[in-house]
């Protein structure tokens, strides 16, 4: 998916984005009025398996690099224990700090900070509401052996809902969530914490 606007290549500003930021991003590109960024999203499946997304990374940079001036990889390190930094270092490009997106939405110094209070926390994003079978439920396998839920999330207490915008439904169905994992139910709105600042920062 790319949303493509028209101005000089040296302006052009390229963001490779995972695609469960995509909602994200263009809610802050619309947002500023950020027209010199175009936004190219790799497939968020790639989540399910983390140690693909160096390589993809990488075959977009390089698609990508004659057309523009500036690529910023928007991505954090998402489970690929430091290998996409390295990539990006490699490849000359920059990419999002943190170690996932629970962590830059509620803010990378935030979260560290909580960690110690909040360790047994599952977290969920509004990506990962909308779309919780498709990336909790049936990749763990919850759909075809729910006795599995015990195993899975008996050292989890809290499912704490990360909510980048106010939507009455989506709470809803984190609140579903929570109850069909066994979890007590916390919800924080945070905005796009880090993720905003870090396209500002580019704008």
């Amino acid at each position: 998916m790319s949303v493509h606007v028209e101005k000089a290549s040296e302006d052009k500003v390229l963001l490779l984005a995972c695609g469960a930021l995509a909602r994200e991003i263009q809610a802050l590109i619309r947002a500023n009025g950020w027209q010199h960024m175009v936004l190219h999203c790799l497939p968020a499946q790639l989540h399910l398996t983390p140690e693909k997304i160096p390589d993809a990374v990488e075959a977009a940079v390089n698609s990508k690099r004659a057309e523009f001036a500036t690529i910023l990889v928007v991505y954090a390190d998402c489970g690929t224990g430091g290998l996409l930094e390295a990539r990006c270092r490699k490849l000359g490009v920059e990419m999002i700090a943190g170690p996932h997106c629970y962590s830059f939405f509620d803010g990378n110094e935030a979260f560290a900070n909580a960690q110690e209070s909040e360790f047994t926390a599952f977290f969920l994003t509004d990506f990962l509401v909308r779309q919780f079978d498709a990336f909790v439920w049936r990749p763990m396998g919850l759909d075809r052996h729910p006795e599995l839920r015990d195993m899975l999330f008996g050292n989890y207490t809290t499912l704490i809902y990360l909510a980048q915008t106010d939507d009455p439904e989506l709470d809803a169905k984190a609140e579903v969530a929570a109850r069909r994992l066994g979890l007590a139910y916390e919800r924080r709105f945070t905005g796009y914490g880090d993720l905003a600042r870090a396209l500002a920062a580019i704008a």
